[in-house]
Formats: structure tokens, sequence, C-alpha cells
């Protein structure tokens, strides 16, 4: 088990666009060993989701899961989902406001729109290629991995800087209001 330094907000390599990965590279020793640390750093931290770059390596490789997890009870389960080469496509124009976090913006909450509706395609650990459709909060969940991948932040999409808070003030003043609007979201769309 191998946990990976975090870069937080202002380092440089989270504004990097992250390389696509070659079939050469995914089948490395060095690669795989990556996609282990991303998932360990990722459960150790708590996070939904981490990408490559988070770690300081600027590949197009993110890692997701949620099972209960206690940073995010209301997200409803991903399982373990290794992203190479990902790409996100909205289907249509309907969006969702959620209250995000993000893993190397320690102790920072703030609203975002993201597409319930998008189309997902990427390659597996093994180099298996996945096209799916994603829905509500895993296709946020998705947006924001991809996001990073683009040297994108959750800050750069808060539309309204008034719904910026620490952990501590949203549990304390937002959280009921945030979890009751966005599980019966959930309920609504199923994911």
């Amino acid at each position: 088990m191998t946990i990976r330094k975090i870069a937080a907000v202002g380092h440089p390599v989270l504004r990097q666009r992250a390389r696509a990965v070659t079939a050469a590279e995914l089948a490395s020793s060095e690669l795989q060993r990556l996609i282990d640390d991303l998932i360990d750093t990722m459960r150790d931290a708590n996070g939904a989701g981490i990408a490559a770059n988070q770690v300081h390596e600027a590949v197009r490789v993110a890692v997701v899961e949620v099972d209960h997890n206690p940073r995010y009870p209301y997200k409803p389960p991903i399982p373990l989902t290794v992203l190479v080469n990902p790409v996100v496509e909205p289907l249509d124009d309907e969006v969702v406001e959620i209250n995000e976090g993000c893993l190397s913006v320690p102790n920072l909450r703030g609203n975002v729109l993201r597409h319930v509706n998008l189309r997902a395609r990427w390659l597996d650990r093994d180099g298996n290629e996945h096209d799916e459709i994603k829905r509500g909060l895993t296709a946020g969940t998705f947006q924001h991995e991809c996001d990073h991948l683009d040297g994108r932040l959750f800050l750069d999409r808060v539309v309204d800087t008034t719904t910026l808070t620490t952990w501590e003030e949203f549990e304390r003043h937002h959280r009921d209001e945030f979890v009751a609007r966005i599980t019966e979201f959930v309920r609504r769309v199923g994911s």
C-alpha cells in the first residue's frame, strides 16, 4: 500500500493538461503501480475519486469509487472504476447544482453546475474499452475527475463565490438543506 502526497491548490501540476497514455505505458508495471497508488491514496483520504495529476503525475488516469463514503454519505455507490484516457460528453443541457469539495482544495467546498446526463468513454486498467451513459451525481464525479485531467479545479466552476465554505461551516449551516435537495435529486434521477 502506497499513499502518495496529494498536490494542493496552487501547485502547477494541477493546472497542467495531462497527456494521454499509450497502450505500452498502460501495460507497464510503472503505470499499473500508479493506478494501485491512486486507489490507495483515494481510499486513505476518503475521496470519491482522484486523478493522476493530483499525485504529481500528469497522465490521463483517474479512479473513482463510492462505497459508504463518510465524506459523501448522500452519493450513490460507484464501483471502483479505473479511467484511462477518459472522455465525457454531455447528452443534453440539463444541469444540477452540486456542492463539491476536492482532495486538492483542502477544507473548502462550493456549488458548481454539472451536467446530469453524459456519455463517458474510457479504457480500464487492462485496456478494455468502455462506453457508458452516466447520470446524476455519478456523472458529476466523472466530470470532476476529467476536469482535473484538463487542468481545471472545481473552484473554476463555482458560479457564485458566496457558496464557498469550509467543511466545518458547511456541516454547521448548509449540510441539511443540501442533503435534502440532493437526496431528492438522486431519487429522481437514480444515481
